[in-house]
């Protein structure tokens, strides 16, 4: 597992300089078809699950994506090659910036045309354990006409889009920034992530 890999190093510095970054080209092409071919699998096997928000997995009008889960421990192998250099990410931003995080949590997320995600921050009310949010996206010939794009609100009080780009990677740090997803016209895919530090009453 390469660690030290410049990409990552240049990951870490915009991080610790701007708090956020896009990356594109985080995994192969044929990584990131397998990935968004399984997660419509998921979908056609009606094994995705309506979204809910907070510890508690509330439902709530607020968001209208569905989501599946990936299994830490049976990831498949789509999975494994993501959850294999996120986490030689991890080590990275470890490594560099001393974040102290412990593990990742992931879940393909799928946005139907029209749905969104209204403005909010990934940092739950109740906890401190997600420290660098991370969204990989697997939508193939995305045009900005599709819209689809998510809104990172910024400490200026001006924001950024970024479009869902198959094979683009965007971090941001959990508690510093807002953030929606505007609704697009056609079907959008991602795998959210969050990179956890440890925090008491935890196991790992």
């Amino acid at each position: 597992m390469n660690t030290r890999s410049p990409q990552f190093h240049d990951i870490a510095t915009a991080l610790a300089d701007e708090g956020w970054c896009v990356v594109p080209g985080f995994l192969s092409a044929a990584q990131t078809q397998a990935l968004a071919d399984e997660c419509l699998a998921l979908r056609d096997a009606q094994r995705l699950t309506p979204a809910r928000v907070g510890a508690l997995r509330t439902a709530t009008p607020l968001r209208g994506d569905s989501t599946h889960w990936f299994q830490a421990d049976a990831p498949s192998a789509p999975q494994q090659a993501f959850t294999d250099r996120i986490d030689a990410l991890r080590v990275t931003l470890n490594r560099e910036l001393m974040l102290g995080l412990v593990e990742c949590e992931s879940h393909y997320a799928v946005y139907p045309p029209g749905a969104g995600y209204t403005r909010h921050l990934d940092r739950l009310r109740d906890s401190d354990a997600r420290l660098v949010s991370a969204v990989f996206y697997l939508n193939p010939a995305w045009r900005v006409a599709d819209g689809g794009a998510l809104r990172l609100h910024l400490a200026d009080g001006s924001s950024r889009d970024i479009f869902p780009h198959a094979g683009t990677l965007l971090l941001f740090l959990s508690a510093q920034f807002e953030h929606e997803v505007l609704p697009a016209t056609r079907e959008r895919m991602s795998i959210a992530c969050w990179m956890r530090q440890r925090t008491p009453g935890s196991v790992f």
